[in-house]
């Protein structure tokens, strides 16, 4: 009798070692999960933006480029938001910047303070060539709007493909005002228009109207999303309206690059 509560006690004391065992492997795990999941919410979101390096507006005889406003209202509201940022373009360096943006009457909080902060124009200022770009290394892209991209992002097959490639890899693509113009030409991967049957809106018809170099413009944005099967949809002209719809996130004019960056952020 005494051997068989000794056997007894033994057995029971095994299988108590063997429980607490399993439950240290199940509680090990668990923190793995935990700190690796930590380190994935933790982890910096990184965001390539591309801003076109056109600078003459046609045959009009004035000057473009980016509208101001369309990269630093983006560009502040990630910055603040903790995202890494690079900034492209076809040519690299210096992106220039329609002059009319920089006039007294279309100052912003954003745009006074990139006036005065030299770090953010150093980095504007050294944007790497766009060909140097590769999708692995970002969460998101954004494009910047201007009349520049109208001739040189709507037709440049570097940019085309990298549109293409964060797309297949299921990752944001963002623009504001005349940038969708990049949608003219990308395809998905049954060679159909990327945005075809997407929800989108663009700088519209109704607000280029009163634009007195609109005949110097190659063509309208609103018209080419229409073209390519957009659903396209305005709100009410220089009033922030912006749509997503699926991994495409669009703006409708400068005022709308705020909502446009609060959607990529929130895909990323």
């Amino acid at each position: 009798m005494k051997n068989y509560m000794v056997l007894l006690l033994s057995v029971f004391a095994l299988f108590a070692c063997n429980e607490q065992k399993n439950a240290n492997v199940v509680d090990k795990e668990n923190k793995i999960k935990s700190t690796t999941e930590e380190k994935k919410a933790q982890k910096k979101k990184s965001v390539l933006f591309v801003i076109t390096s056109h600078d003459e507006l046609g045959n009009s005889g004035e000057k473009t480029g980016v509208w101001l406003e369309e990269f630093v209202a983006p560009y502040y509201f990630l910055k603040d938001k903790g995202v890494d940022i690079t900034i492209a373009s076809p040519k690299g360096g210096r992106p220039p910047i329609d002059p009319r943006s920089e006039l007294p009457e279309f100052h912003t909080e954003e745009s006074k303070r990139f006036t005065n902060d030299k770090e953010a124009q150093k980095h504007f200022s050294s944007s790497i060539k766009l060909a140097m770009a590769n999708q692995n290394d970002y969460d998101g892209v954004f494009y910047s709007g201007g009349y520049g991209p109208l001739w040189d992002l709507s037709e440049d097959k570097t940019s085309v493909a990298l549109i293409e490639d964060f797309y297949k890899n299921n990752k944001p693509i963002a623009t504001v005002c005349h940038g969708p113009i990049i949608f003219k030409n990308a395809k998905d991967a049954d060679g159909k228009s990327l945005i075809a049957g997407k929800k989108v809106t663009a700088y519209s018809n109704s607000e280029e109207s009163v634009n007195e170099n609109k005949d110097a413009l190659p063509f309208s944005v609103e018209d080419e999303l229409r073209n390519n099967q957009g659903i396209y949809s305005q709100g009410q002209n220089w009033t922030p309206y912006a749509l997503e719809d699926g991994l495409i996130v669009t703006g409708q004019n400068p005022y709308s690059s705020k909502l446009v960056a609060g959607f990529l952020f929130e895909k990323m």
